[in-house]
């Protein structure tokens, strides 16, 4: 693993929140995405070499929606960016972690992504992304 990617935290309402951050943080969102297949809407925020990710839900049924029912708002998981995430899947496998999708799946930020299970971490949601590269 190279470095922190993101910091995601969970969010009830987007819009409320990214007001919030901006002024904590002295500027606005760059960025917002739908990422369908999660059920979520993401706005990221750079602050210095760091990113911190919100996410809402855009589905009751959405991972988002129940950590938000189940532990409120809140930070949901840290993100840690690999060159090779498919290699880092059988490493981390073969050192006991459980892999909650062990094929990686299109993430936001121009991400491919996989994620561990908290249970086999320290109660800690972890993601692994590896950028998306176009080839021409």
């Amino acid at each position: 693993m190279k470095k922190i990617e993101h910091i995601g935290i969970a969010v009830k309402n987007l819009e409320d929140s990214n007001q919030l951050f901006s002024k904590l943080f002295g500027e606005a969102s760059y960025k917002t995405e739908i990422v369908e297949s999660e059920g979520v809407k993401t706005s990221f925020f750079k602050v210095g070499n760091n990113k911190i990710e919100l996410l809402e839900a855009t589905d009751k049924d959405s991972p988002i929606a129940k950590f938000i029912d189940k532990k409120g708002e809140g930070i949901h998981h840290i993100a840690f960016d690999v060159d090779d995430i498919e290699d880092e899947v059988k490493r981390l496998t073969k050192e006991g972690f459980v892999i909650l999708n062990e094929t990686p799946k299109k993430g936001a930020d121009n991400k491919l992504v996989v994620f561990l299970h908290p249970k086999s971490i320290n109660g800690v949601l972890i993601e692994l992304c590896q950028e998306i590269v176009l080839k021409e």
